[in-house]
């Protein structure tokens, strides 16, 4: 598996690519968000499907994280009743495990976070944030969240164990996928920013290692850890220095628009093997974008016309003029996804053009291999204290 990038971004004190989220002022409630994170993919290697009738709601969704607890009394402490199987991702904070249910059977993702680490990179508001997404989230290309747990050293999110594995992988092995492929991801993709930001919330970190494929080859969102509810602007800068609208670089305050830059950027690099603005860290990157005026240079023979317009149009330097900037309807109406049957992709009725190879429940052959981890000292108590009602 390819080595994946960073969720970072470069404070104008010239830290470099050292996975920082640093913020002024916040406008829409005068808070002040300063953290040192990386939200590594491999953080987030999650997946797989529940298939309780009682977690499930009659469309088909699976229910929201409260209305599972609430029908399943048996799930609280669902960790005790979890066996680990192996390590399949390794990240700053910790681990992901492939783990399997007692009684049931079933395979979850647990994800651990050493509680030490996370006070030591900052990020304990972040980690706080990122469970208060998940539990609202109820969406079919969106990583779902079960249950949370700690103990004396570490946090834990369990999760729903995505056998496919990260479509940074294939993107790697094939170097570059065709228009079709790529319009099947985004179609996915544009329905769960749609719903992210029909709740207020800006994603923030979208890019191929934070996309996860199911058994049966559909994307989910995975990895909510810059995830924040926004109702007018916000001046944290936090994100992949190749996936960082302008509007975040320069400390100006951004909102959802974001997100679409991030699609544009995801776009050409799916269809590509690489980003329109590369660089070593953030300030080459937004450099190379000031150099270029926000105009991308395509490689010939593979994009149509409809494929470079969209993309132009999500790389708008100016978030008012960006496509998506008015509603996820203005993107969706785009001549290159004149094609999409919207209801049809909700409901996946529509076959995904790549099935992962998995051979039975609980295969891990899409992950990589990892060696086990010692157990880590316990954390203070003044450490336990900040995660008290986790």
């Amino acid at each position: 598996m390819a080595a994946a990038r960073h969720s970072s971004a470069e404070d104008s004190t010239g830290m470099g690519i050292y996975e920082t989220c640093s913020s002024s002022s916040d406008e829409e409630n005068g808070d002040f968000e300063s953290s040192t994170s990386s939200n590594d993919s491999t953080t987030d290697m999650i997946g797989g499907s529940h298939d309780c009738e009682r977690c499930s709601s009659a469309d088909g969704f699976i229910n929201s994280y409260d209305e599972i607890r609430d029908a399943n009394p048996e799930l609280a402490p669902l960790k005790h009743r979890l066996v680990s199987v192996c390590t399949i991702g390794t990240g700053t904070f910790g681990r992901v495990e492939l783990t399997r249910h007692k009684i049931s059977g079933q395979y979850y993702a647990l994800k651990a976070m050493y509680i030490p680490t996370i006070v030591a990179k900052r990020q304990v508001d972040h980690v706080h944030n990122e469970k208060k997404v998940l539990k609202k989230l109820n969406h079919p290309f969106i990583v779902k969240m079960y249950d949370t747990a700690k103990d004396t050293r570490s946090l834990y999110m369990i999760l729903e164990f995505l056998a496919g594995g990260e479509l940074f992988s294939y993107l790697r092995m094939s170097k570059q996928f065709p228009s079709s492929m790529v319009k099947f991801y985004a179609a996915e993709i544009i329905l769960a920013l749609e719903y992210l930001h029909s709740m207020y919330i800006a994603y923030r970190d979208l890019k191929p290692e934070n996309l996860m494929l199911t058994h049966d080859g559909h994307i989910k969102l995975t990895d909510f850890g810059f995830a924040k509810e926004i109702h007018n602007k916000t001046y944290t800068i936090c994100g992949t220095p190749e996936y960082l609208a302008p509007e975040v670089a320069e400390r100006k305050g951004h909102s959802h628009a974001v997100d679409w830059w991030s699609l544009g950027i995801l776009i050409f690099e799916l269809m590509t093997g690489y980003p329109p603005f590369r660089g070593r860290h953030t300030d080459e990157v937004q450099q190379k974008i000031r150099e270029q005026d926000g105009v991308v240079k395509f490689p010939r023979k593979t994009f149509s016309a409809n494929a470079k317009d969209i993309v132009n149009n999500l790389l708008k330097r100016n978030p008012k003029e960006r496509l998506g900037a008015s509603g996820a309807e203005e993107v969706k109406c785009h001549a290159w996804l004149s094609s999409c049957d919207w209801d049809k992709i909700l409901a996946k009725a529509i076959l995904p053009p790549l099935i992962p190879t998995i051979y039975h429940e609980g295969d891990t052959g899409n992950f990589d291999s990892y060696e086990e981890m010692e157990k880590q000292p316990n954390a203070p108590q003044r450490e336990l204290d900040l995660f008290d009602e986790w």
